[in-house]
């Protein structure tokens, strides 16, 4: 066998290394300077504090020195963001060290290069990485509203801004009285507690329904198939106001606007669709020789569906009905047309929090959404790898 040698990662030169890192700095130094009241002088600033960072980093200390580089690096960073802005200065100061210090040995060293094919152009590798960027931005831009908004609703005042002892991360800054007042001021317990008994009910409905719209879809004698699918799915697609206005008209002709069952009927047609969708994205690996082998055994439909056809499809019926939960727990717009006083639902509840009285509980409330909210995303991505396992789309 032929001897495989490790060679060590190439150091990239100063004429690519430097000017990526003082890009880098420069963008960083946007924030930085805007925050100090300007933002050119945080550009130059940041340009030239990197380029020297990666100058030291490849030329002077080298790569055995990483780790005490980096060290020190972090350690003049806090100090200084400290003697800026106190602690906060020496959290972003120690953050902003420790990621550039990485990267600066990370493009200094070609490092970039390790877990790519060795065959990739310049060009192909600029875009692998600026992709990566582009979604990253993109997710930061749709997740740092709601990482403002968790934070200040242990706010201490009754402010929606981030106070002078939030900021300089005292504890008196800080309470649990928005959490306090969610969990025992009876017009939020109301809501929630309408919330939780229209949601559930409302997620069996369209789960019902969906699951039996899906399978029937999935066949293929099924005649305008398309046509069909494009009206279930349609109050996912029409707007909501449009769909609430033609469903005020629509109950208010047979006598359940404001009535329990109309907010659930109006809350289940909201969700079916994501019911049809999920079951039949899971339908589409569904092996049809096995219900054939079960008729051919003797059994009949029903039985056939729920011995041989459900198991398998369970994770996106469970799937859907997640997506069902969440869309009704959620929903505001409907609700305010079909609803009632004595059904205001959570999200109407923080709605009329935020037209009347701005309260601050209002943040509490949202928190423990997201948190209910990731909780059941998870469920659905952990549902989607078992649903992919079992069709065999995924090593087990």
């Amino acid at each position: 066998m032929n001897d495989v040698i490790l060679t060590p990662v190439e150091e990239k030169p100063l004429s690519f290394t430097l000017p990526v890192l003082a890009a880098a700095g420069a963008f960083a130094g946007i924030f930085v300077g805007a925050a100090n009241g300007s933002s050119l002088l945080g550009i130059v600033a940041g340009a030239i504090i990197m380029a020297a960072i990666g100058f030291l980093a490849v030329s002077v200390l080298g790569e055995s020195k990483e780790k005490p580089a980096r060290w020190g690096l972090i350690a003049i960073f806090a100090a200084v963001g400290y003697g800026l802005g106190g602690l906060p200065g020496l959290v972003v100061g120690a953050l902003f060290a420790w990621f550039f210090g990485w990267f600066s040995y990370w493009v200094g060293f070609g490092r970039y290069r390790e877990k790519l094919v060795p065959y990739l152009t310049p060009g192909q590798v600029l875009w692998h990485y600026s992709f990566r960027v582009i979604c990253g931005a993109i997710f930061v831009f749709l997740i740092t509203p709601i990482l403002v908004v968790m934070p200040l609703s242990f706010n201490a005042e009754d402010f929606f801004t981030f106070t002078p002892e939030m900021l300089r991360f005292d504890p008196e800054g800080y309470s649990l009285k928005h959490y306090r007042d969610f969990l025992t001021n009876p017009e939020w317990t109301r809501a929630v507690k309408n919330s939780l008994l229209i949601a559930p009910v409302a997620t069996l409905i369209s789960v019902s329904l969906g699951t039996l719209a899906a399978i029937g879809l999935s066949q293929s004698h099924v005649p305008g198939k398309r046509a069909i699918m494009a009206i279930l799915i349609s109050p996912m697609i029409v707007p909501l106001i449009i769909s609430a206005t033609g469903m005020y008209f629509f109950y208010s002709k047979i006598g359940i606007v404001g009535t329990y069952w109309g907010v659930v009927l109006a809350h289940a047609v909201l969700g079916i669709p994501f019911v049809i969708i999920t079951v039949t994205a899971t339908l589409v690996g569904f092996d049809r020789s096995l219900t054939r082998a079960a008729a051919n055994m003797g059994a009949d439909p029903v039985t056939t569906f729920f011995r041989v056809q459900m198991p398998l499809i369970l994770p996106g019926v469970i799937s859907g009905g997640l997506f069902a939960f969440i869309t009704s727990f959620d929903e505001v717009v409907v609700v305010l047309f079909i609803g009632s006083a004595e059904l205001q639902t959570l999200p109407w509840q923080m709605f009329t929090g935020l037209r009347e009285q701005i309260s601050p509980t209002i943040l509490a409330a949202a928190t423990i959404l997201v948190g209910i909210s990731i909780l059941l995303l998870s469920t659905v991505e952990l549902l989607r790898r078992r649903s992919e396992r079992l069709r065999g789309m995924s090593p087990g």
